[in-house]
């Protein structure tokens, strides 16, 4: 199964809530925490990574963090 454009998927993992990975290549993270950030231009395939990933955190600093721009929005 892969995304939907622009709907929140809910994911099983320590770390994240939720994801939601947009037509315009952003993709939100919804953190246990509360807080929400988006990255922006995240190809599909890193977001679906991301989705299918065993260990999302693992996955998340290696893949994502500090490799894309981002905002917090919440």
């Amino acid at each position: 199964m892969s995304f939907v454009a622009d709907a929140r998927t809910a994911v099983v993992s320590s770390l994240f809530a939720s994801m939601q990975y947009s037509s315009q290549a952003t993709l939100d993270l919804e953190f246990r925490s509360g807080l929400v950030y988006r990255y922006f231009t995240v190809p599909r395939t890193i977001a679906e990574g991301l989705r299918v990933a065993d260990s999302k955190g693992a996955y998340f600093n290696r893949f994502i963090k500090d490799r894309f721009p981002y905002q917090r929005l919440v």
